[in-house]
């Protein structure tokens, strides 16, 4: 294939594409470093007050712990931006980059053995990503938030949204009641499934937002403020039925479970309210399942095996699910980023 062929068939990621993903790799770098620097302010302030897990405070007044939250906060401000920029296929599954970086640090700063097992999951992550940042849709060109909210209204993702919000319903009536202290896919169905379309919302605002300081005034629209009252509701369900879930159950299963649903369905989502693969031809399509598969089999090979050392195979001692936990850092080690941070969306 010669190279105008070579043209034709990729014409490269476009600027805002490439704004999205340095935002969405920077957001990554300090979700991922703040996990480090909050644990290590956690286990500084455990040591001389009450810990965190146990119902204590003192980590408040702990200088490293704050500067963890400053970086984590910084991290989901780039997040936001990057949902401006980029599709949502391209920014959500990013996310695995934050587990990289959290991983590696700790095996560095906090001395938590990461297994080769681990390092291979790492990779594939890597390999994952870089497949999905090479054949990413380009970023639908919009001029206003009323395109955004007519793109939401179209029958296609209203019939989304609905049947998203009955599911929603049904689970929180019906199953929680029933079933939520013994089946974890029903609290991290909830979660996911406001997720999806929390995303939607956030990269709503985020476009009106990017208009509005180019000098076209979108805050004048009543469809800004209905996407921001949907975020704020989205959020706040998700933040509670999380930390549900994170009481109830395992973070080390609670997590990877979380990230797969809540990635897939934002991924669904985006397909069907920006029409993201309509730009695209069915090998870029195919190219970009796999690559996110790559993802998911990096992270679920990263959990497994975070608690393994090499050497001996020693016998498994079951720890008690709330043991040694601080702040929602368990033993196990570090978590998937959505868990601890606030980028619920």
């Amino acid at each position: 294939m010669d190279t105008e062929s070579w043209k034709d068939v990729y014409k490269g990621m476009s600027s805002d594409n490439i704004k999205g993903l340095v935002l969405a790799l920077s957001s990554s770098l300090f979700i991922g470093a703040s996990f480090i620097v909050k644990k290590k302010g956690l286990k500084k302030a455990g040591a001389s007050g009450i810990r965190a897990g146990v119902g204590g405070y003192s980590y408040l007044q702990e200088p490293l712990w704050w500067v963890g939250m400053i970086t984590m906060i910084i991290g989901e401000v780039a997040n936001f931006a990057a949902y401006a920029f980029a599709p949502a296929i391209l920014v959500t599954p990013l996310g695995a980059v934050s587990i990289i970086i959290s991983a590696v640090l700790a095996h560095i700063i906090l001395r938590e053995k990461l297994h080769t097992f681990g390092i291979l999951g790492c990779a594939l992550c890597v390999v994952g990503s870089t497949t999905i940042v090479l054949h990413a849709p380009q970023e639908r060109e919009i001029q206003s938030v009323k395109e955004v909210w007519d793109l939401a209204t179209e029958p296609a993702f209203l019939l989304y949204a609905v049947v998203v919000i009955i599911a929603v319903l049904i689970l929180i009536f019906h199953y929680l009641p029933q079933y939520g202290q013994t089946h974890i896919m029903f609290y991290i169905g909830v979660c996911s499934l406001m997720g999806s379309l929390s995303v939607m919302s956030v990269k709503a605002i985020g476009i009106a937002l990017k208009l509005t300081l180019s000098g076209t005034n979108q805050l004048i629209y009543p469809q800004t403020w209905a996407f921001t009252l949907i975020v704020i509701v989205c959020v706040l369900t998700q933040m509670n039925y999380l930390n549900k879930a994170l009481d109830t159950f395992n973070t080390a299963v609670v997590s990877p479970i979380y990230y797969v649903m809540f990635t897939s369905l934002t991924i669904l989502a985006s397909v069907i309210m920006f029409k993201d693969w309509d730009r695209q031809n069915p090998t870029q399509i195919v190219t970009e399942m796999c690559g996110f598969v790559t993802i998911l089999s990096g992270t679920f090979l990263l959990h497994k095996t975070k608690d393994m050392v090499d050497g001996p195979v020693m016998l498994p001692v079951r720890l008690p699910k709330h043991g040694d936990e601080e702040n929602g850092f368990e033993q196990e080690g570090i978590p998937l980023r959505r868990q601890d941070s606030l980028r619920l969306p």
